[in-house]
């Protein structure tokens, strides 16, 4: 099951981009860069650098989030976006005994499809586990034969095994990560991932990340989400024709995390 949580944030974040813009703009010092800084002038400050396009003092705001239920596929999509930190949990040190993996919905969908794609995961499961157990005492027995004891063999054995035998291992397989981004970052993440044309699961992904930056930051995120929300959809030829039905989803998205906004 995906889960995304936000861990971990820059206080403030919308008056910490303000004052950054007040210090671009005023003659303002360090020690009183934050006086003054009201909800409102705050929130004029923001629509200021919306205004003029003046974006990097947001890049002065980041969101670290948890993330785990997703496939390999899905940390081959988001590591793309390189402006980004990302922390993920390692196929090399840690052993998949309890070997997850996730369903796609269309083949969820399909009972045939279903089960088809669970007996090769388990498959999948059953070939990794043997792989890694064969390496393990092959190399175990090598380390040994060169002089080492026993216990520092095998545990030398072992992550060389995990090493190797991970190249069996399938897209489908789930994995768990932190992923920090800054405000910036975020808002070109949110334009390209909440598109109808990105991939399900971090499309997914985005949407939970913004549902819950929004709170935090709801004049640095008033636009977020694809571009077809502030104008006419980039993606051409291959637009997905949706755009009323799809600025409907993220206007009720925007009033239930803002409900005094």
């Amino acid at each position: 099951m995906m889960l995304v949580e936000l861990i971990a944030h820059t206080n403030d974040p919308e008056r910490t981009i303000a004052a950054a813009a007040k210090l671009c703009y005023s003659d303002a010092h360090i020690d009183t860069l934050l006086e003054g800084l009201t909800p409102e002038k705050t929130a004029a400050f923001l629509q200021k650098l919306s205004d003029v396009g003046h974006a990097s003092p947001i890049e002065h705001a980041s969101f670290t989030f948890g993330i785990e239920g997703v496939s390999r596929t899905f940390l081959a999509q988001v590591t793309r976006h390189r402006i980004g930190s990302f922390s993920v949990q390692s196929q090399r040190y840690v052993r998949l005994e309890d070997f997850r993996y996730v369903i796609p919905p269309e083949i969820e969908a399909i009972p045939e499809a279903k089960a088809q794609f669970i007996a090769s995961m388990n498959d999948d499961a059953k070939k990794y586990l043997e792989l890694v157990h064969t390496l393990e005492d092959a190399h175990t027995a090598k380390f040994v034969a060169q002089g080492m004891d026993e216990k520092a063999a095998r545990a030398k054995a072992s992550k060389q095994a995990n090493e190797d035998a991970r190249f069996v291992l399938p897209n489908a397989c789930e994995t768990k990560m932190v992923v920090t981004m800054n405000a910036r970052s975020l808002q070109n993440f949110f334009h390209l991932r909440c598109c109808s044309r990105a991939q399900w699961s971090i499309r997914a992904v985005a949407y939970e990340m913004l549902k819950l930056v929004l709170p935090l930051a709801p004049h640095i995120f008033a636009a977020a989400g694809p571009r077809c929300l502030t104008g006419p959809c980039p993606e051409g030829r291959m637009c997905c024709g949706k755009q009323a039905e799809v600025r409907e989803k993220y206007a009720a998205l925007k009033k239930e995390a803002l409900p005094n906004g």
